[in-house]
């Protein structure tokens, strides 16, 4: 069949919900049978977010090929259930970065290059490079910010180029606005949206449905407002109020009818019938009453949740398996070096330690590892989580005083975490990383390998530093387990300590392949430890 593209765009305020939006909408055409993937465009001029703060872009979600991502793209392999690649993320800068390139090789023969058609040309080549590399029939294209922003213009202009190529029964645009509430007259106000949509129509893309989202029910009187001034059909206004269970979005834009009348406007028939019981088995799992448990997150981000959207979102899923409700303590581990913070971490069940990169916090974090260790509480650390655990053994375990990482200490005498001897040439930030999927063979008998269920799994990473070698049989012989090791057995990738009920640390970051019907397994050991620790 023809491809099918499904363009997203946003207006009135960003972080309206389009990727969570463009999820769900993927995941009721993959429920009818077509092979769906999606797209996210963002109009920042950093080449990828792997050298952007947290604090600006959130985490940077990583894929097997070792793409660093926009977090959007975690949103849609956890709701579609999909494996997605690199081409599934453009940037501003990459786009650009491409194009200058090929201007110096001497590609377009001295001509004259110019936002159109060259940076749109670019763009359009890589919106087609989804199909070819994933074989998708129907792909789903998000544009970054809102409509009105100026750097999202060149990336407007390519989708109406699409549009007018390909045809519209071969295309269909999605809005999604925001309508703000008015407190002093207690209503919802659609004339941000009328504007916006009039901005998007100037641009030449007239929106054939619109998903208006607010925080208060919107009324039918409200859509029948935005149909006539937004010239949709009362049918493609489709009212989105928040609702506080991210993973009943799904249900209730299936209820809406969207994914019928998309296939409509396209000319495509549903290839079977959804089947949406597990998703409402999960919903009803998160409504159900349980009994709380409290795990702490220790990070250096933590201001903004977003820093950790796949760790919350895994221990979620987790904590939904083993039918408990979680709390996350959120701890800011700086605040640990100073002394605050601990009548917090005391009161958790458990401890997660995430990744993270630069040495501010990181001595709050091996504290946080230190009392996991001692107190007997389960702990998972994940990437600088499973190093700060290394360095805690290290320090109190074998007694190597001021054992460090070299990352934060280049003076340490005691480097048990290092760079690999082929890295240490290497000066590009990022040309040092270990990125994407890597297999790990797991040692029978461990924590890690009962949880697995498997002798060998394969996980996504990001990170520069590696355990030491130097250290290995000394840390082995004070009492830590090596679960988990590259295929040549040459890198450690699972630590353990003996003799605790769960403190295991990965250096891959499992969180990035949790899902919500199928819960990482160390994040599952994780809860089911804080569980029996909270029971006693």
């Amino acid at each position: 069949m023809v491809t099918k593209y499904l363009f997203f765009t946003g207006g009135v305020v960003s972080s309206v919900g389009k990727g969570v939006t463009a999820a769900a909408v993927g995941l009721l055409l993959k429920e009818r049978g077509f092979k769906v993937a999606v797209q996210k465009l963002d109009p920042y001029i950093n080449v990828d977010p792997g050298t952007m703060s947290p604090y600006q872009h959130g985490e940077v979600f990583v894929l097997d090929d070792g793409a660093e991502t926009d977090l959007d793209l975690g949103h849609y392999e956890r709701f579609i259930d999909v494996r997605l690649n690199r081409v599934c993320n453009v940037t501003t800068g990459q786009v650009y970065a491409e194009v200058i390139a090929k201007e110096r090789r001497g590609d377009y023969l001295g001509g004259t290059i110019q936002v159109i058609p060259h940076i749109t040309n670019e763009i359009k080549h890589r919106i087609g490079a989804v199909t070819k590399t994933t074989g998708a029939e129907i792909v789903l294209v998000e544009v970054g910010g809102t409509v009105g922003d100026i750097e999202s213009l060149p990336f407007l202009e390519a989708l109406r180029q699409m549009r007018s190529e390909l045809g519209r029964e071969n295309t269909f645009a999605v809005h999604v606005t925001w309508l703000p509430y008015i407190g002093a007259t207690d209503e919802l106000k659609t004339k941000p949206t009328q504007h916006s949509v009039r901005e998007l129509r100037s641009i030449g893309i007239s929106p054939d449905m619109i998903v208006a989202r607010a925080d208060f029910p919107i009324e039918d009187s409200l859509c029948d407002k935005i149909a006539l001034f937004c010239d949709v059909e009362k049918r493609a206004v489709i009212p989105m109020m928040t609702t506080r269970i991210l993973y009943e979005v799904p249900l209730l834009i299936e209820q809406a009818g969207v994914a019928d009348y998309i296939l409509e406007k396209l000319g495509l028939e549903a290839r079977r019938q959804p089947d949406w019981s597990a998703w409402e088995r999960l919903v009803e799992e998160v409504r159900r009453p349980k009994p709380p448990l409290k795990i702490a997150l220790v990070g250096k981000y933590v201001e903004l949740h977003d820093a950790y959207i796949s760790v919350r979102e895994a221990l979620k899923h987790a904590a939904l398996a083993q039918g408990v409700e979680l709390e996350i303590l959120w701890v800011h581990s700086a605040d640990l070096e100073k002394g605050k913070g601990w009548d917090v971490l005391e009161s958790a069940a458990g401890i997660v330690v995430p990744g993270g990169f630069g040495s501010r916090g990181t001595e709050g974090k091996i504290q946080a590892a230190k009392y996991a260790r001692e107190q007997k509480i389960p702990y998972l650390g994940l990437c600088l989580g499973m190093q700060v655990m290394v360095i805690d053994f290290a320090r109190h375990v074998l007694g190597l005083e001021n054992a460090n990482s070299s990352e934060f200490d280049r003076s340490t005498p005691y480097p048990v975490i290092d760079l690999m001897l082929e890295q240490r040439a290497i000066t590009d930030m990022g040309g040092t990383m270990r990125l994407g999927l890597y297999p790990c063979v797991l040692k029978p008998g461990t924590k890690a390998a009962e949880a697995y269920g498997a002798e060998q799994v394969e996980e996504r990473h990001r990170h520069r530093f590696e355990l030491n070698n130097n250290f290995r049989a000394a840390l082995e012989k004070g009492g830590m387990v090596f679960s988990g090791l590259s295929p040549d057995g040459m890198l450690v990738e699972i630590a353990e300590v003996k003799d605790h009920p769960y403190m295991v640390g990965s250096q891959f970051h499992p969180e990035f392949l949790s899902r919500p019907m199928r819960p990482h397994p160390l994040f599952v050991g994780l809860i089911r430890a804080a569980k029996e620790r909270a029971a006693r």
